[in-house]
């Protein structure tokens, strides 16, 4: 199983509004950078896109290093997402997950690989979480910049 760095980051012009995302991939000496953005979203939602994207580009089961700076990612997956499961997709106020079809799709993609979740601090001193940061943002600038579909 090849190890892998997957650092993510999500960013979003008013919540809602332009969003983007990004990751970076380290495997050995290889860098990889993905983003992508929506016209109308939330930062959370651009938080659960960047860590799908990242493990979805993965080809193969690997061993996953995966640095967040969202503890609505973070938790969301090792913590409340078994419960939310168990309770028909409810939280504990009896009110629907929001983002259930990404956390649906979050769900399908880490069962490939074996992940070590980290909670890193956002806009600090983590190099990579510091570039997802930058390329997610001129993501979500480029949605304020382009003609509407």
């Amino acid at each position: 199983m090849a190890n892998v760095i997957l650092t993510t980051d999500g960013a979003c012009i008013g919540n809602p509004g332009p969003g983007g995302w990004a990751c970076v991939l380290r495997c050995n000496e290889a860098k990889s950078e993905i983003f992508g953005s929506e016209r109308h979203t939330t930062n959370n939602r651009m938080e659960l896109r960047a860590v799908i994207a990242g493990l979805t580009a993965l080809k193969t089961a690997c061993e996953v290093t995966l640095n967040t700076d969202s503890q609505y990612v973070k938790n969301g997956i090792t913590q409340w997402m078994k419960k939310w499961k168990a309770n028909g997709w409810l939280t504990s106020e009896k009110k629907p997950v929001l983002n259930q079809e990404l956390w649906l799709e979050l769900d399908e993609a880490v069962h490939r690989h074996n992940i070590h979740w980290q909670w890193v601090k956002g806009h600090a001193t983590h190099a990579d979480n510091i570039r997802c940061d930058q390329l997610a943002f001129e993501a979500a600038k480029k949605q304020i910049s382009s003609p509407k579909a």
